[in-house]
């Protein structure tokens, strides 16, 4: 099939520089800014391009216990318990389970190949020191991945997903009504490790998503438990998940050998605001970052709803 002109504008676009991007220069918001109309449409054209062979990311790409349990919560709150089950503790307020279905990560991983390979501008994500080989996913950011079919992917994991898990686990309720996404890859010669840093969020959940023949070393995720002041390594395994409160101080070991690829999603609350003590290092947003507390006495019934308020348009970097 020939690529319509609307692709093929995409496609022949003058990027940024990673220099000007690093430096922030106002003409590269300018160019993600005036194109993103035509990036947007360029990759609803994508998807209709490649309509045989293309996979449509669905929840089924997740892993099946957790999709049951999630299920059956939505149905009835009042089996979130099961929901809980399946995540274990490492330290206060940080969580690990297994959320994508191993058997499937490789057709995932197929999908976001192709995406790299539509040649279409995304824009990465350089607000954690410019992580080139991965990818904005949510609409406040400039140049993301707008498929359309990803993009339902990306709201029902959040929505359906990560928003009632983190009100279970981690009491975010009132403060993650915006959400904010990014894939980032770890490699020895390129970007390698993360220094220590919280996030600017009310929670972060950090997904692995390398298959399970990819085998890396070094890439360990130091945990600080300031209620002890231990500190507990972790590190990712295909598929597998880390939730946490985004005040909890984490940093990322140097990568020896492989690559670890990850999707990163957070949660919010609107005009920035995060829970009481999440002061944020990550994205540098101390100053623009509402510091409030966290509610309590929240129902069931209320951890397991959508919020009906309007997304707003910032986006942490």
């Amino acid at each position: 099939m020939t690529p319509t002109r609307i692709l093929e504008q995409a496609r022949t676009l003058d990027v940024p520089s990673r220099q000007a991007s690093l430096q922030r220069e106002a003409s590269v918001s300018q160019f993600w800014n005036n194109n993103r109309t035509l990036l947007e449409e360029a990759w609803a054209e994508w998807e209709i391009e490649n309509k045989d062979n293309l996979l449509i990311p669905d929840e089924s790409l997740l892993d099946p216990r957790l999709r049951k349990a999630i299920n059956e919560a939505w149905e009835n709150p009042e089996k979130e318990f099961a929901v809980a089950d399946l995540w274990d503790e490492i330290i206060p307020g940080v969580y690990v389970a297994q959320f994508f279905d191993v058997k499937r990560l490789a057709d995932f991983r197929n999908y976001l190949e192709a995406v790299v390979n539509s040649q279409i501008p995304r824009r990465a994500p350089y607000g954690i020191q410019l992580n080139r080989y991965g990818m904005m996913l949510d609409p406040r950011s400039e140049g993301h991945l707008a498929a359309p079919s990803f993009q339902a992917f990306y709201n029902d994991m959040m929505d359906r997903y990560m928003r009632p898990i983190a009100r279970l686990l981690l009491g975010t309720y009132g403060y993650d009504n915006q959400t904010f996404g990014f894939s980032i890859q770890y490699n020895p010669d390129k970007d390698k490790d993360l220094h220590a840093h919280t996030d600017a969020s009310a929670a972060t959940l950090n997904i692995n998503i390398n298959l399970p023949d990819e085998v890396f070393t070094g890439s360990q995720v130091d945990f600080h438990d300031k209620s002890t002041g231990e500190t507990v390594q972790t590190i990712f395994e295909p598929g597998k998940a880390i939730i946490h409160r985004g005040n909890v101080p984490h940093a990322t070991h140097p990568i020896t050998s492989g690559q670890r690829n990850n999707l990163v999603v957070w949660l919010y609350g609107d005009r920035m605001q995060i829970p009481r003590g999440g002061t944020n290092s990550y994205g540098n947003f101390n100053n623009t970052s509402s510091v409030v507390d966290s509610t309590e006495n929240i129902t069931a019934q209320q951890r397991w709803s959508i919020p009906d308020g309007p997304k707003d348009t910032f986006a942490p970097f």
